[in-house]
């Protein structure tokens, strides 16, 4: 490819929103059988990308849990695939094999739960976000931890929580990034279609999950 080339190819990236270059939740598959694992561990990886937007160190040790989590759900479906091809499967058929997996914190089933925890707080943040479009960062955040991660977690790591929140940058460095020289209405667009398709997805899954005993999100 030319340097032409390459640069045309460049500019139309750069006009693209971050929605747009990851894999979104909205395009993640579901069906009547589930939730696509791969597309959904996909989209995952976007959050990933996401935590580095935030520019700051302080969120270094969340980036590195997700991708823990991450790592543990791949390697389960990758090694069972034909047995794994929705999160639902996914965790039914580690369950039969190891029992023990139910109440294990190292289980792909575990990891699951709070990667989908995850999912719920980021979307519910992002929700706040769009729905008042003055609110920083760190307030939407803190809103969207408190209704989802807060009862799971110990007075100290609440703290710490809550802390980190003030790390986050200005809204508006965040839409700059996230916006990546696109219009405001494609943004929106995308990062709703985004939103939509995680709360989506966390609601069927969550479901699954109390009605099977398998966890709580």
């Amino acid at each position: 490819m030319d340097s032409g080339v390459q640069r045309s190819a460049f500019n139309k990236r750069s006009m693209s929103p971050y929605f747009e270059t990851i894999k979104s939740f909205g395009d993640v598959p579901v069906t009547s059988e589930g939730v696509d694992t791969k597309c959904f561990l996909e989209a995952l990886d976007g959050i990933v990308m996401m935590i580095d937007l935030f520019a700051s160190r302080t969120f270094g040790y969340l980036q590195a849990d997700i991708i823990k989590n991450i790592n543990v759900v791949r390697n389960w479906y990758q090694s069972h695939e034909n047995t794994s091809s929705t999160l639902e499967t996914l965790i039914e058929g580690e369950v039969r094999l190891d029992p023990t997996s139910i109440k294990r914190k190292d289980s792909a089933r575990a990891s699951l739960v709070r990667l989908v925890r995850g999912v719920s707080l980021l979307s519910q943040a992002l929700q706040h976000m769009q729905k008042d479009k003055s609110a920083e960062l760190r307030v939407c955040f803190r809103k969207s931890y408190d209704l989802v991660m807060r009862d799971h977690h110990s007075f100290i790591t609440r703290s710490l929580v809550h802390v980190a929140f003030f790390a986050l940058p200005h809204r508006h460095y965040f839409y700059n990034k996230i916006a990546q020289g696109s219009s405001e209405e494609r943004l929106n667009a995308e990062m709703d279609r985004w939103v939509e398709g995680a709360n989506l997805i966390v609601k069927r899954i969550s479901q699954f999950l109390a009605d099977g005993g398998y966890g709580k999100v």
